[in-house]
């Protein structure tokens, strides 16, 4: 297990290390200047050499790339007579120096994501640190949604196999899988928000908090995430359902669950008991590909609700031409990409016993 995890980590410097170069050269192509996005109108030339100076956009591409990397690297190097050493190591990064090697000093830093150029220069990791949380609220209770609704309707799906009931759970699974979801969170949000309202009470739109009636503090609306949630569970509970249907099936057919059969055991307890576990598997490996994709924004559920996620973060950042949010969310989104697929892939060895972890 501790080689798995070493190999892991490995895999994942190298993998951040190709998305943040991959990103870093796509919008550094991109038209347009940083520095005049920060000034908007009210800018002169003047203003434009100190912004590109403090940022470091008058150095060379190549330049700026390793400063990017510096900035992002948790050990990072800078040069000991440099005046703004102070400025690098506490104010910027909150970290410490720990090692100076002829006119070079190691310091050891959180990883700094810069700061926004439209938010008045707010810092990355605050932004994010502020709709990640919502995002992954809205994750979970979505993938809540799907595995219990999706495992509860698989099992009936195949006890049923071939029945009325059957026949219109994998219909209606089939719809869930193709209708989008910006259709369907277009369309939920215009019934249950607006035509039935009065019976819903549920909003067309809004965040997990809101203002009070004074404007003063915030206060915790649940309602808010219902029709979300339920919207961007409806693809992920179509998927398990039917693997949950196929994999069941499956698994009834082997001749352990027809001893179990023979001694009498009750469905139920076959179910619970013997099948269940190994059914599990293939959802499992699934929900794990939907989930680290709703933690890495539900771009569409996110902006038709208002849902103030990193989603929706990244399209207003895109709007504004707010590069370093853009950068910073698309790096933490990779990270929680594989996180999650290495914590699945140590789950999916729990379940199944013979799928080994090895380095």
């Amino acid at each position: 297990m501790l080689g798995y995890i070493i190999k892991k980590i490995g895999y994942t410097v190298l993998t951040l290390f190709g998305v943040l170069t991959v990103i870093f050269g796509l919008f550094n192509i991109l038209p347009g200047d940083p520095a005049e996005m920060m000034l908007g109108q009210n800018d002169s030339k003047e203003q434009l050499d100190v912004i590109r100076k403090k940022y470091g956009l008058d150095q060379p591409l190549s330049k700026q790339y390793f400063f990017y990397i510096n900035d992002l690297s948790p050990i990072s190097v800078h040069s000991s007579n440099s005046q703004d050493f102070t400025f690098y190591s506490k104010e910027k990064y909150g970290g410490s120096k720990i090692s100076t090697i002829a006119q070079t000093s190691i310091v050891l830093k959180w990883p700094y994501l810069r700061k926004s150029l439209q938010k008045t220069g707010k810092k990355v990791s605050a932004v994010i640190s502020e709709t990640l949380p919502n995002t992954a609220i809205l994750a979970i209770s979505s993938i809540t949604i799907a595995l219990c609704i999706g495992i509860f309707l698989g099992i009936i799906s195949a006890l049923k196999k071939d029945s009325w009931l059957d026949r219109t759970i994998q219909i209606v699974s089939t719809l869930g899988m193709s209708v989008p979801s910006f259709f369907s969170a277009i369309l939920f949000a215009w019934l249950f928000g607006f035509v039935w309202h009065q019976y819903t009470h549920l909003p067309m739109s809004g965040s997990l908090y809101g203002l009070d009636d004074f404007g003063e503090g915030r206060q915790l609306q649940l309602q808010n995430l219902v029709l979300p949630a339920i919207v961007l569970g409806i693809r992920p509970l179509a998927v398990v359902t039917q693997l949950m249907r196929n994999s069941l099936l499956e698994i009834l057919q082997q001749d352990y669950i027809r001893t179990a059969k023979a001694k009498g055991l009750s469905t139920f307890s076959i179910i619970y008991k013997h099948a269940l576990k190994n059914a599990l598997n293939p959802v499992v490996t699934a929900i794990s590909g939907w989930f680290a994709s709703m933690l890495a924004g539900a771009v569409f559920v996110e902006y038709i609700f208002g849902w103030n996620g990193i989603g929706k973060e990244i399209v207003d950042a895109l709007n504004t031409s707010d590069l370093p949010i853009v950068m910073g969310a698309v790096l933490v989104i990779a990270l929680i990409f594989i996180v999650i697929n290495i914590f699945v892939d140590i789950i999916y060895g729990w379940l199944d016993p013979r799928v080994k972890l090895t380095a």
